[in-house]
């Protein structure tokens, strides 16, 4: 017998019905999901029953879901009812514990450490019943995130225990046991235990009872052990005071920071300078410095992991230990800085450029490089501000044009830092601001804090005032009006603005002062708040337009043709037209010659519709015409009105030329009709056997009735 194929029709039906059977499939573990009458009876609860009995209840015979929830609710419980809650529940956890799985511990160790953190109720009165809890748990078989979390609630309790219980509950069990019998993990706690329980204590009672086994676990076979232990030497020291920090932590630091891993030499490092404080001058000159030197050298020369935390704190480093360095110990760290912030880049031709290396090595160099450029400030206050030029201003420009993003973006992050640290030598980066300003990637640019540079840049131009360069000055102002797009009109109107009057009125140097007319015309030309506006024009007004000195009144008018070119026509002839029209009686014949030459402009302002404004001008004209007196301001009059009456008499002959072409035409149209034929061939035989001149003026022969203004228009006709 044989198998008939399979039409397509069949096989697409074949194809449907095992789509079907897939859904199936994955239609039963959504009915597996359902709860039974039977379960759903097990996880109904007495409605009666209050919040203390439903919680006895659930974590007496209850799922393990509902157990849970009651652990997570534990912090409820004790804001509402503290006592009945430790008397009742905490017991029925404690047993639940005991056969927990991880989530259920994970969830009772966070409801007892948001109980201790919270003060929900005072730790005294409860103290047996948490801590016994916490002591029993802190060694469970899940030696992960279950025992991590127990720690972290058995350190936050210790902070509320009184001294008597630690060492009872606590300390006894930790000095009782032998510390190389127990696991890691439990070293690692008996560290941190140690660490937080130090302080509690005085310092005779931590070097006779506590110091043997801290020394003890410092020298432990594991490194993991001895580097924990290390980051806890910071505590102890400041438990046991400067005396014994000498004799009994220094020793174990040093030989602590020469281990053979890098881990335990890394937490060391990080020690050492975090207690640089605790030492005095001979321990920073003698001890800690050769210390520090050597860690340097052996992690540049290739312990990459080491390098990265090292760069992270070297302004810490050096602002702990500048006040002990010679100028040599003070020279090589600047130097070795240096390196770091040069690490994994060549530099061509002024540039960095990365160089090609394995990308897990990359990514170290690049984060050696990003904290370097977190921590340039602390060095530029190492170096002295005022060497910045000569020793670090190449590394500042390197780490803004460093290859990676994420330098940029640091270096952007601390700008207005050194700002401030450089003062009236804020212009030695001013090329890096740009730099930084411009950058490709929008992750620098916002980073580039702006307003943290506004007393930097008020500073600077304070300082290009005081001094006798006034191109200078004048070449800052013009740089501000770019203000308005990189920090907000509030700033400008409190920063900026009182201080550009205060040049337009002060200021001797004319330029500088036109320069700062025009920055205050930018700056209202963006200014939003129309309260602000409002008050700047009045000041404009009170202060130049009606000004006492014939000089303010003067940079009014500037002003004004700035304003012309910054705003429109209304606003312009709204806000600053008449005040300036008011000028044509000013005592002082300068501004009355420098008003007569702005008429021309004042009136392009002024629309037709404006009679008023219109009315007023021709006003001001005629009132100069009558009354001037001043030689060289008639002149003036004269001259703008001769050159505007030119100016009539061309648009008038222009328009009686349209009229008179149009008048024209029909004789025109006819004389070409006529000649068109004899034209072409006379045309032809012109262009390829004669020279052009010769076809010019044998078309000046032939319309010589015509006016000769007509010549342009008859030749067009000819060509079409």
């Amino acid at each position: 017998m044989f198998v008939r194929k399979m039409t397509p029709s069949q096989s697409s039906l074949f194809g449907e019905i095992d789509d079907l059977q897939d859904l199936t499939f994955i239609e039963r573990p959504i009915r597996r999901c359902l709860k039974t009458a039977e379960e759903i009876d097990k996880l109904t609860v007495d409605e009666d029953l209050n919040d203390i009995e439903r919680a006895v209840y659930l974590l007496s015979s209850g799922e393990d879901v509902q157990r849970a929830s009651v652990i997570i609710n534990l912090p409820n419980l004790v804001r509402q009812n503290p006592a009945e809650t430790f008397r009742r529940v905490v017991p029925k956890v404690r047993e639940v514990l005991h056969v927990a799985g991880a989530d259920m511990q994970l969830a009772a160790a966070g409801s007892f450490l948001t109980i201790l953190q919270d003060d929900i109720v005072l730790i005294q009165t409860h103290t047996h019943s948490i801590l016994q809890i916490v002591l029993l748990n802190l060694d469970h078989r899940d030696t992960g995130l279950v025992s991590n979390a127990w720690l972290e609630t058995l350190l936050s309790a210790i902070d509320a225990l009184p001294k008597e219980t630690i060492r009872q509950e606590i300390l006894s069990p930790l000095l009782s046991k032998h510390q190389l019998s127990q696991s890691v993990p439990a070293r690692l706690a008996s560290c941190r235990i140690l660490g937080k329980v130090v302080g509690k204590f005085e310092s005779s009672i931590v070097k006779k009872d506590l110091l043997p086994l801290i020394r003890s676990l410092c020298q432990d076979v594991e490194y993991e052990v001895r580097a924990c232990m290390c980051r806890q030497l910071e505590n102890i020291t400041r438990g046991i005071g400067l005396d014994h920090t000498k004799v009994e932590v220094l020793p174990e630091l040093v030989e602590l920071a020469q281990d053979e891993a890098s881990t335990v030499r890394l937490a060391a490092f990080d020690t050492i300078i975090n207690l640089l404080e605790m030492f005095d001058s001979d321990d920073r000159t003698c001890v800690i410095f050769p210390l520090v030197k050597a860690f340097c050298e052996k992690c540049f020369k290739g312990d990459e992991a080491v390098l990265a935390s090292l760069s992270f704190q070297y302004g810490k480093l050096c602002h702990g230990l500048s006040e002990s360095f010679t100028d040599e110990q003070h020279l090589w760290f600047l130097e070795f800085y240096k390196k770091l912030c040069c690490l994994g880049l060549q530099h061509e031709n002024g540039h960095c450029e990365s160089q090609p290396y394995p990308l897990e090595l990359e990514n170290k160099y690049a984060l050696v490089r990003r904290n370097c450029a977190y921590n340039f400030p602390a060095i530029v206050l190492f170096a002295d501000p005022n060497h910045f030029l000569s020793e670090l201003y190449r590394t500042f420009s390197s780490l803004c044009h460093d290859p990676e993003i994420s330098v940029r973006r640091t270096a952007a992050g601390g700008f207005h830092e050194v700002v401030k640290l450089l003062g009236p030598n804020v212009h030695y980066i001013h090329k890096e601001l740009i730099t930084l300003l411009q950058d490709d990637s929008l992750e620098v640019r916002p980073q580039v804090n702006i307003p943290d540079l506004v007393p930097g840049l008020v500073a600077a131009e304070q300082k290009a005032a005081s001094s006798l360069h006034w191109r200078v000055h004048e070449k800052l102002l013009q740089c501000y009006s770019c203000l308005p797009r990189v920090i907000s009109g509030d700033q400008i109107y409190f920063r900026f603005f009182q201080r550009m009057f205060s040049i337009i009125t002060t200021n001797n140097v004319l330029p500088v002062q036109r320069e700062a007319v025009r920055t205050l015309c930018v700056f209202l030309r963006y200014n939003r708040k129309q309260e602000q506006r409002q008050e700047i024009i009045s000041k404009i007004k009170q202060e130049l337009a009606q000004g006492r000195s014939y000089w303010n009144r003067l940079r009014y008018l500037d002003l004004c043709e700035i304003t012309i070119d910054l705003f429109s026509k209304s606003y312009f002839c709204k806000h600053f037209l008449i005040p300036a029209l008011e000028l044509v009686s000013d005592p002082v014949a300068n501004v009355r010659y420098k008003l007569c030459y702005m008429l021309p402009k004042l009136r392009s302002t002024i629309k037709p519709t404006d009679k008023h404004l219109l009315q007023q001008l021709e006003f001001c004209v005629r009132k100069l015409l009558c009354r001037e007196k001043d030689k060289d301001v008639v002149a003036t009059l004269r001259k703008v009105r001769h050159e505007r009456e030119l100016l009539d008499q061309k648009k008038e002959k222009e328009e009686t030329l349209l009229l008179e072409m149009v008048s024209d035409l029909p004789f025109l149209n006819y004389f070409m009709k006529a000649a068109s034929s004899l034209i072409m061939v006379v045309m032809f035989f012109f262009f390829f056997y004669t020279k052009t001149i010769l076809f010019l003026q044998f078309i000046c022969w032939l319309i010589g009735p015509v006016k000769t203004n007509r010549f342009s228009l008859c030749v067009m006709n000819v060509i079409e």
